[in-house]
């Protein structure tokens, strides 16, 4: 009699070009895979503020990190049907895997800001940040594609990570030594706290993991509600 085989340990699959999230993740005993969605997140919001009405920036988060997800959830469906029909079912399956999707955005004084488009803008962010506090909300979106006798769900699920920071009254010098670097413009708010801009953030309150752009307490809850065991992640 053969002996029972176990399901395979679940892939993770990230939906994001971002360094710090990739690193964040490594440094939890997880290696997911990359691939970047081609998403254009200015069409998606205009529709989803065309069908809901405004957004609250916990919400908009949210929407980018559902269409990021499935945007390249999408694309991996269609790329395994493809496998499948080349190969005519001979050789080895290779099991799908579970996406995730974040998108970041800092709310300060009513206004929400993303990556600023320029080093005049991200300059002008950060006279107006600081030595005051702001919200960072970090939208993560979840997608299983496993097959069911991997114990896939099919689900598809996410919430949103909000976490306060304090910036401190940095100096106009410091301002422009910090652009000058090229670091604020390529993240959400024009701030990292787990890289040069670490120095210029006084506290959080809340999951610093979500101000670094995944929060790993609400990915774990999530992979719980589809019956994922974080620890089964660990490499």
């Amino acid at each position: 009699m053969s002996e029972p085989t176990s399901a395979p340990a679940p892939r993770l699959l990230l939906a994001s070009q971002s360094p710090a999230r990739l690193a964040t993740l490594r440094s939890a005993g997880v290696t997911p895979e990359v691939r970047v969605s081609g998403l254009d997140e200015d069409a998606v919001l205009d529709a989803a503020t065309a069908r809901f009405g405004a957004l609250d920036p916990a919400d908009a988060v949210l929407v980018l990190a559902q269409a990021k997800a499935e945007e390249v959830a999408q694309v991996l469906t269609r790329e395994a049907r493809e496998r499948d029909e080349a190969s005519d079912g001979v050789g080895p399956e290779e099991s799908a895997p579970i996406v995730v999707g974040c998108d970041s955005m800092l709310e300060l004084a009513g206004e929400v800001y993303g990556k600023p488009k320029d080093a005049d803008e991200a300059t002008a962010r950060w006279r107006a940040m600081r030595g005051r506090s702001g919200v960072l909300h970090t939208g993560h979106w979840l997608v299983d594609l496993r097959d069911p006798q991997d114990g896939g769900s099919g689900a598809t699920l996410g919430a949103t990570s909000s976490t306060t920071i304090h910036f401190a009254d940095v100096t106009d010098a410091e301002i422009a030594a910090y652009v000058a670097t090229g670091e604020p413009l390529a993240v959400a708010g024009a701030f990292t706290v787990d890289g040069l801009g670490g120095a210029f953030v006084e506290s959080i309150e809340g999951d610093h993991h979500g101000v670094v752009g995944i929060s790993l307490p609400l990915v774990r809850e999530l992979l719980g509600e589809i019956d994922v065991a974080w620890t089964d992640l660990w490499a």
